[in-house]
C-alpha cells in the first residue's frame, strides 16, 4: 500500500497566483487522491476565501509587502516576517508534508524558506518571464523549478530547470461553451465581433479610466461588443460612468466574470494586464491579445512577459502610460482586420504548453514520495 502523502502549497495574493496553486492542487488529487493538500497563505488576502471554496483547508500567515517607497515603513513588515516564519515553522512541524510547493505571492517565501530549513524538499512554480527576488533566493535550496518562459538560467540553476508553462483553471479547457450561447448569456447579439477587457481580477485602473473616457468612441461603434470586467473597486464608479453615457447595448459591464469560459469563446479579442497566469490561458485558447503591463509590479515583469510575446508576433502591447491615448483605436482597428487577428491567434497558439499541471503535479508527487520512503 502506497504511504499517504502530505502536501503543502503556499502563495497568492492574486488570482494569477491563486488559479495556478488550485490547479496543481486539483491535478495532484486526480493522480493520487489519498494524498492530504494543505495551503499557506498571507492572512486578509484574496487566497484565505477562494482556497477553501475551491475545496482545501488553508492556514494564513501575518506577512505583508515591503514598502519600496517609505522604508522607514517596513520595521512592521519584518516583525510580520519573523512572526510569519515562526508559525510556518509550527505549521510545517503539525502538518508534516514530504513536499513544499510555492506559486509566488507573500506567504510562499516564509514557508518555503522554512520547510528549506527544515530539510523538506521544496518546489518552485515561476510563472513569469523574470524571476523575482524571493523565487531566486529560494531557488538555492529548491529541488525542482517549474518554469513556463525559455531562457530562465540566467536566473536558475539548469539543472533544476523543468519548463512546464502555467496551470489555467481546468474549467477553461474541459468545457469551452458554443460561441453563440457564450454571447447570449452576456445579453450581447451573436455575429458581431466582440472584445473582452479584463484587467486582472482586482481590476486595473488605467484600462478602467480609458474605457471610461472612450464610451463615446464604444457608442459609435455599435458593430462592435464589449464584455467589461471592471474588478470590485471600481465597479461603481464605472456604472456610474456607463449611464451617463447613456444606452449602450453594445456593452456588458461587470464586477467579476464567474464564468470565464463564456466570455473567453465569447471574445474574438482580448484586453489585459500581462499577468502570466493570463498570459498561459490566452495561449491555450489562441486568443488575440492586445497587452498592456501593469507598471506597479516588481521588476516590472509584467512588460517582459508581453515583449516575450510581442517578439513572436503572438500579441500586440501597448504602454500603460500610452493606453488612454491609443488602446481604444488599436483594439478597433484589430477587431476589424481580419488577417491579424489571424496571424495573432496562430502565432500565440505556437506557445501553448496544455498540460502544466498534471506535468507539475507529477514532479510533485516524486519528491514526495522519494521523501517519504
Amino acid at each position: 500500500m502506497e504511504k499517504e502523502l502530505r502536501i503543502i502549497i503556499s502563495g497568492g495574493g492574486t488570482g494569477g497566483h491563486i488559479f495556478p496553486a488550485v490547479s496543481i492542487a486539483n491535478a495532484i488529487m486526480e493522480l493520487r487522491p489519498d494524498a492530504k493538500i494543505l495551503f499557506v497563505g498571507a492572512e486578509g488576502r484574496m487566497e484565505m476565501q477562494r482556497v477553501p471554496d475551491a475545496g482545501y483547508q488553508i492556514i494564513g500567515l501575518p506577512i505583508a509587502g515591503f514598502d519600496r517607497k517609505h522604508l522607514w515603513k517596513n520595521v512592521s513588515v519584518v516583525i510580520k516576517l519573523l512572526r510569519s516564519q515562526w508559525k510556518a515553522r509550527s505549521i510545517i512541524k503539525n502538518f508534516r508534508p514530504q513536499v513544499a510547493v510555492g506559486v509566488g505571492g507573500y506567504a510562499s517565501g516564509p514557508t518555503l524558506k522554512t520547510a528549506g530549513m527544515m530539510g523538506i524538499p521544496t518546489l518552485i512554480q515561476e510563472q513569469n518571464s523574470y524571476a523575482g527576488v524571493t523565487n531566486k533566493l529560494l531557488a538555492q535550496k529548491a529541488r525542482k523549478i517549474c518554469v513556463a518562459y525559455d531562457g530562465m538560467e540566467k536566473f536558475f540553476p539548469a539543472d533544476k530547470i523543468i519548463m512546464t508553462g502555467n496551470p489555467v483553471r481546468q474549467n477553461l479547457t474541459k468545457a469551452m461553451p458554443d460561441k453563440e450561447d457564450a454571447l447570449r448569456s452576456f445579453n450581447l447579439q451573436p455575429g458581431k465581433k466582440t472584445i473582452l477587457i479584463v484587467g486582472g481580477s482586482l481590476g486595473a485602473r488605467t484600462i478602467n479610466n480609458t474605457l471610461t473616457a472612450g464610451l463615446s468612441a464604444i457608442k459609435a461603434n455599435s458593430d462592435v461588443q464589449f464584455i467589461w470586467q471592471t474588478g470590485k473597486y471600481y465597479y461603481p464608479q464605472v456604472t456610474e460612468a456607463v449611464k451617463a453615457a447613456g444606452e449602450l447595448p453594445n456593452l456588458y459591464v461587470t464586477d467579476f466574470i464567474k464564468d470565464m469560459a463564456a466570455a473567453y469563446a465569447a471574445a474574438d479579442l482580448v484586453i489585459s494586464r500581462a499577468g502570466a497566469g493570463s498570459i498561459s490561458e490566452f495561449c491555450l485558447l489562441h486568443k488575440p491579445v492586445v497587452l498592456v503591463p501593469s507598471p506597479n509590479v516588481a521588476e516590472d515583469h509584467q512588460t517582459k512577459n508581453a515583449l516575450a510575446l510581442v517578439d513572436k508576433q503572438a500579441a500586440i502591447c501597448v504602454k500603460d502610460s500610452e493606453a488612454e491615448s491609443a488602446l481604444i483605436d488599436i483594439a478597433l482597428s484589430t477587431i476589424n482586420d481580419g488577417q491579424k487577428l489571424e496571424e495573432l491567434s496562430k502565432n500565440i497558439a505556437k506557445l501553448a504548453l496544455p498540460d502544466s499541471a498534471k506535468i507539475i503535479a507529477q514532479e510533485v508527487i516524486k519528491l514526495a514520495v522519494s521523501a517519504a520512503d
